[in-house]
């Protein structure tokens, strides 16, 4: 070995190779230059790893050094490393949110049940022995509504009077898992959630969850309200026993026909005691529960009443047996056994509050009222719904009992229902708002409407002979009633036309002229609804055609598929009394609490019906009462006393070709707007008086209207219409004896060509035909025809056994 311990070639070299050579001080700056990375690979550690392996990961980061010896990275490397730091802090967010998801409703779970409380049977009991006050619109009390089952006696855990059948019933309607969940079904949730994302309508709310929002009145549609909810169900379970818990629910629930309580309602609806009833008796009342306003609907209990019946027997509550056995228990007259109500012709009064007062608009349901004990004003004035009862009894003492009639009268100027009489028991069919019926000739005031939008006036003529073919009823021939002639037949003039109700003058309008879509416009326009339900049964489209369509020409006489309701009717006939505006009809006007706090206000609800141009609309309306008001001063049977002007029209539903099947009167002053609706139950039947003949709208209907009218306006101010500032053609051309111009088109009826509408060649007045002048004194309007007379107001309209539609008026 050399000297000093040096292997050959240098310190620490390789024998034969010689010694690096040694930097000298001006060579520093080489110093400065990168070192090449080394072909020979050190010991790994912990730190290190080649370029291309993969980092080593501690707490989701990689320890990552920067070596001056690395390459660099390509934007794509860059960009995938940011993705990955991006991806690694999602998921850590997404592990701390899913935490606090899991933690925040545990721990606020924790701190609820801590807080809050039960409600306690007796005292929300206690709190349900209010009543609701009903006022009349001077300030007189009508009625109260008092709950039924206040100072009641408790339904005990273990009452004898809870049969198994009453208990199975309410599980069935209500909570199936009742007996076994701890106080909320989250299956029952989950299952309401999707129904109601769907577009449905469920509640999922277990029994013990529907006893604490019914005893804490808070119903409101938030999850804040629903978590409470869950977290005293929850406690309720946990204190109680499931015993305890139905029975506060059973003391407590509101179930219809102002009964709170399954004892109450046991009386309500079979008046009988609670461990009387059957299991299909038991059904319909736990079937309610779900929508207790809708007690005295026709369908909507039979439907529930199915379902509970149905769930019974799925759950093997009942035998298929039985179950095969039921006919649905209808309950006894509500008459029979509610306290406190107005009885008679006024409960229909009563029936038409409530629901406005259930309407979205106030939604004040009969429970919440109960609850609160609220005062209800209304509009009914009570000297008005007394000459309504007056009315109705003077005219129709001794005739038919078959005979059913209705009477509204509204305020022109707000919509306010002041007299209200639909029917003598208050228990049965509403006929003001419960029926719907063929208007008849009453509802060609909308043909004159549509008419008059067209720019044509009331001195407009047409073809007004009898019978008349149109397209779709050339077997079938329009036909006017027996005795119903226009002074000269082909030049009839529509204010003519209106006042003899002369049918071919409007079905030839209304199809040839204006279209049968813009009457069916007008009559909504006045105040005809579109669609309506009666009976609780499903909307149903007014004045449509058979595919929802156009309607067909029978419209412009009120018949065939054109059925109205009668109030509605009236309300449409108080727009022509307030100049063209339209008045949301209502009989609410305020409602207060106990204390006078102020809970509901009616706010008017109006709009300018005929024309977007209120003094348009104003002309149309003025136009129409310009003709309307010659009809009520034609007959003895329906001028208004003292010389009062008013205004109206009759109709009839010809039945066959001699008597009619229903009969109208609608008319107003400038102050007030009444109509009359007369029928039968049993629907197209001969309506005939005392005296075994038939009635006709001037008849019965018309005096009744005259008699009312009378009586409500006694006091009253003779107000007179406005002037009418007429639109088109005003009055009809003098007739003449010379040949007038004709169309291209000939009349269905006969081979001779039809006159036009347009004015004839004018000659002096000694050349007029003796059939076309007036007798003396005589308006042209009112001139009498010259076949046999006929009542003011008749329609004809075909009928069997003749071979006409007996659904034309």
């Amino acid at each position: 070995m050399p000297p000093g311990g040096q292997r050959p070639g240098g310190p620490g070299g390789r024998p034969g190779v010689p010694p690096p050579p040694v930097k000298k001080p001006d060579e520093l700056t080489d110093l400065l230059q990168p070192v090449q990375p080394s072909t020979k690979r050190e010991p790994d550690l912990l730190t290190h790893r080649e370029p291309d392996e993969p980092a080593i990961f501690y707490g989701d980061e990689a320890l990552e050094e920067d070596y001056d010896d690395e390459e660099e990275l390509t934007d794509e490397e860059e960009r995938r490393l940011r993705k990955k730091k991006i991806w690694r802090r999602v998921r850590r967010i997404s592990y701390v949110a899913a935490g606090l998801m899991i933690l925040t409703p545990v721990v606020a779970f924790a701190i609820a049940y801590q807080v809050v409380d039960v409600p306690d049977p007796a005292v929300v009991a206690d709190g349900q022995q209010k009543a609701v006050t009903i006022l009349y619109a001077n300030g007189d009390e009508m009625t109260k509504i008092a709950p039924q089952g206040s100072n009641r006696e408790l339904l005990a855990v273990d009452d004898p009077q809870l049969t198994e059948d009453v208990k199975h019933a309410i599980f069935a309607a209500e909570d199936a898992t009742f007996e076994t969940n701890p106080g909320f079904d989250f299956k029952a949730i989950g299952r309401a959630v999707w129904i109601q994302v769907s577009g449905g309508e469920s509640g999922g709310s277990g029994l013990t969850q529907q006893y604490i929002k019914k005893a804490t009145e808070n119903e409101a549609p938030t999850l804040s309200r629903k978590f409470t909810e869950v977290v005293k169900a929850y406690k309720m379970s946990n204190q109680k026993g499931k015993g305890e818990i139905l029975a506060a629910y059973l003391n407590t629930i509101y179930q219809g026909r102002s009964a709170f309580g399954i004892k109450a309602a046991a009386k309500m609806y079979y008046n009988k005691e609670l461990n009387q009833l059957s299991a299909s008796e038991a059904a319909l009342i736990a079937g309610m529960i779900q929508n207790p306003s809708r007690s005295e609907e026709a369908e909507y209990p039979v439907k529930r009443w199915k379902f509970v019946m149905g769930q019974m027997l799925d759950k093997k509550w009942i035998s298929q047996e039985y179950y095969d056995t039921q006919t649905y228990p209808t309950p006894v007259p509500l008459a029979d056994v509610q306290q406190n109500a107005l009885e008679g012709v006024r409960a229909h009064i009563q029936a038409q509050v409530e629901a406005e007062m259930a309407s979205p608009e106030i939604g004040m349901t009969e429970e919440k009222a109960l609850k609160l004990g609220i005062v209800v004003h209304t509009t009914i004035d009570p000297a008005m719904q007394q000459a309504s009862e007056t009315a109705v009894q003077d005219v129709m003492a001794g005739q038919p009992d078959n005979l059913r009639y209705s009477l509204t009268a509204i305020d022109p100027s707000t919509g306010a229902v002041r007299a209200y009489w639909a029917g003598t028991d208050g228990l049965g069919i509403d006929y003001n708002r419960g029926t719907l019926q063929e208007p008849g000739s009453s509802f060609k005031p909308f043909d004159l409407v549509a008419a008059l939008q067209e720019g044509k006036g009331v001195g407009e003529v047409y073809d007004g002979s009898s019978p008349r073919k149109f397209p779709g009823r050339e077997n079938n021939p329009v036909k006017n009633a027996q005795g119903v002639a226009c002074a000269v037949p082909k030049q009839c003039s529509v204010r003519e036309a209106m006042v003899k109700s002369v049918n071919t003058v409007f079905y030839d309008m209304a199809v040839n002229e204006v279209g049968t879509q813009k009457v069916a416009d007008a009559a909504h326009q006045a105040g005809i609804p579109e669609e309506v339900a009666i009976a609780g049964g499903d909307p149903q489209k007014l004045l449509v055609g058979e595919n929802g369509d156009a309607p067909d020409g029978n419209i412009s006489i009120g018949g065939g598929k054109t059925l109205v309701r009668p109030f509605d009717m009236t309300s449409a006939y108080a727009t022509f009394a307030a100049r063209g505006t339209y008045h949301e009809p209502y009989f609410i006007t305020k409602i207060e609490g106990p204390d006078g706090k102020l809970l509901h206000q009616h706010a008017d609800k109006s709009r300018s019906a005929f024309d977007a141009d209120p003094a348009k609309s104003e002309q149309i309306a003025d136009n129409v009462t310009d003709v309307l008001k010659d009809i009520p001063k034609a007959s003895e049977r329906t001028k208004c006393a003292n010389g009062r002007e008013c205004a109206g029209k009759t109709g009839t539903h010809e039945l066959d070709g001699v008597d009619n099947s229903k009969a109208w009167m609608v008319g107003y002053v400038p102050t007030l707007a009444a109509g009359v609706y007369m029928g039968t139950e049993a629907g197209n039947v001969p309506l005939r008086n005392a005296e075994d003949t038939p009635v006709f709208g001037s008849g019965l209907p018309g005096q009744i209207w005259k008699r009312f009218m009378d009586l409500a306006l006694e006091n009253a101010p003779k107000d007179a219409f406005q002037k009418a500032k007429m639109i088109g053609q005003s009055e009809p051309p003098k007739p003449s004896t010379q040949t007038t111009t004709t169309t291209k088109t000939t009349d269905p009826t006969t081979t001779e060509p039809t006159t036009t509408t347009g004015k004839p060649t004018e000659t002096s007045e000694t050349s007029e035909t003796t059939s076309s002048r007036n007798p003396p004194g005589c308006l042209p309007a009112l001139c009498p025809p010259t076949g046999p007379s006929s009542p003011t107001g008749t329609n004809a309209g075909p009928g069997p056994g003749n071979g006409r539609n007996p659904n034309d008026p």
